[in-house]
């Protein structure tokens, strides 16, 4: 699958780059691009809720009424969860949502994303390019160039630059990320997947294996 190289001004370059057929033309695996999707945000939730049970009220202990002869139902203590000011009943406690899924499986996710990108032409291939100073102007200026500034988009770097990575940093719906922080939440999350020329060998490397 050959993609036509785009410069930073949106302009064809006149080179092609052929697109591995083990990474961006596999017959998809849905399923497994949901498990991924599900376990990248389950891992994002902190799990942190916490509601007091009885035991952790504080209130007295003393029975509040006679065993009988009341008419309604007994009861022994004010904590209940039955009373106002109680203790929740089977409420939220502390938990961890994350889960494992195996490295095969993840890696099948991220090309079935790579690949349902190509099939709906919404791969971009662009020289690599770099910023002299971190300024978020240029780095709107190569999203305008390539019609993106209203959709979202990840752009998939070769190797860490710091100055196109702070670039957008300001900028909300478009990612910055490394070939090997390449995940597949963020695939399915774009609306326009950006691979510059030196990510190509890094993203077929660590998904052929």
């Amino acid at each position: 699958m050959k993609v036509a190289v785009l410069d930073i001004n949106g302009k064809d370059t006149g080179r092609k780059v052929e697109l591995s057929k083990d990474v961006f033309a596999i017959e998809p695996n849905n399923h497994a691009v949901y498990l991924d999707v599900k376990q990248y945000l389950a891992n994002q939730r902190q799990g942190t809720h916490k509601a007091k049970e009885r035991a952790e009220i504080a209130g007295s202990t003393r029975k509040i009424k006679k065993q009988k002869g009341t008419g309604t139902a007994r009861a022994g203590s004010i904590k209940s969860g039955l009373f106002k000011g109680g203790g929740r009943m089977f409420g939220p406690r502390p938990r961890n949502y994350g889960f494992k899924l195996n490295k095969n499986l993840k890696r099948l996710a991220r090309k079935s994303a790579l690949t349902i990108k190509a099939n709906d032409k919404a791969i971009t291939v662009l020289e690599d390019f770099n910023f002299d100073t971190p300024k978020t102007k240029e780095f709107k200026a190569v999203l305008k160039a390539l019609s993106l500034e209203d959709k979202k988009s990840l752009f998939v770097l070769g190797a860490s630059n710091n100055n196109v990575y702070l670039s957008s940093r300001n900028l909300q719906g478009h990612e910055v990320v490394n070939s090997s922080e390449l995940s597949t939440y963020g695939i399915v999350n774009a609306n326009q997947v950006v691979l510059l020329e030196s990510s190509l060998e890094g993203i077929e490397t660590n998904l052929s294996k």
